[in-house]
């Protein structure tokens, strides 16, 4: 037997993770010089988190240590289970060196056991995307074999993209050069990203005003997506819950039997992309 782990960045709502019997990592941020871990939207002030960026206020984010992750795998593994964790993108954190440590650590204090760690490749609910459906796999009777195939042959599909209000927050995380920065904040110039074979972060297109944007993404929609009368489609809202209604009912109206799931970011991603960020998950014939 095996327990299923996804971590936090993968922005699932925490309904969902319940239904779905997830065992989840929280990853940490830090506000107002207070630490708080994500708990996948249960008990979370999303409007008093973005109220306090726009104030100004700059939260951190922060790398897990071994030892964290020791705690999360040992009682599992101890009480005689293996483990199966999809990750978030292993290129956008040094969270990753800290778990592998624990992971051989505890490959050798119990030989017996199996941990399988798959890179999705993506971040937020592109992540949660495939944990979302490998999820379905585990509660059907997957074995670790058959899921780890499946995961890693929707990995290339899982289409990730997203726009952002201001500039700032991706200048902070050294996306964007200083000049971008400000002459695109003054132009009003959204940039389009989306996440890489390689699982980093990079800029495909730039679109004059957000309504621009908005009809950029549904393009990657309309020229990328397949099977989406099988997959869900994601939307994400960082503080823009009404510009998010917009863009869903421009989706349905061009995509009407589309399941489309509105979400919104959680702290951790959204002290790097800021308030006002729309983001896009969809199946894709590639990302």
């Amino acid at each position: 037997m095996y327990k299923l782990f996804c971590d936090s960045n993968c922005e699932l709502w925490y309904k969902t993770v319940a239904e779905l019997g997830l065992e989840v990592i929280k990853m940490p941020y830090t506000l107002n010089e207070k630490e708080y871990f994500y708990d996948m939207g249960e008990h979370t002030d999303f409007e008093g988190f973005f109220k306090a960026m726009r104030g100004g206020a700059v939260p951190k984010t922060s790398a897990l240590n071994e030892y964290a992750y020791t705690e999360y795998f040992e009682p599992v593994l101890a009480a005689g289970n293996d483990i199966f964790y999809i990750t978030f993108s292993h290129a956008m954190s040094a969270t990753f060196n800290a778990m592998e440590a624990a992971i051989s650590a505890l490959k050798e204090k119990y030989p017996d056991r199996e941990i399988r760690t798959v890179d999705t490749k993506t971040i937020s609910l592109g992540a949660g995307f495939i944990v979302y459906y490998a999820a379905l796999k585990y509660k059907e009777g997957a074995t670790m074999d058959e899921l780890e195939s499946y995961v890693n042959e929707l990995v290339p599909h899982t289409a990730t993209y997203f726009a952002v209000e201001d500039l700032t927050y991706l200048y902070r995380g050294g996306r964007v050069s200083g000049v971008s920065k400000v002459f695109g904040n003054l132009l009003g110039i959204k940039p389009i990203l989306c996440f890489n074979d390689e699982g980093k972060i990079i800029n495909v297109d730039k679109q004059k005003g957000f309504k621009k944007a908005m009809a950029a993404l549904r393009g990657y929609l309309r020229e990328k997506g397949s099977e989406l009368d099988k997959y869900k489609i994601f939307v994400l809202q960082a503080d823009c819950e009404e510009a998010a209604k917009n863009f869903v009912a421009d989706i349905k109206a061009e995509f009407p039997a589309a399941d489309v799931v509105v979400q919104p970011v959680g702290p951790v991603i959204g002290s790097h992309c800021g308030p006002g960020t729309i983001g896009l998950i969809f199946h894709a014939e590639e990302r």
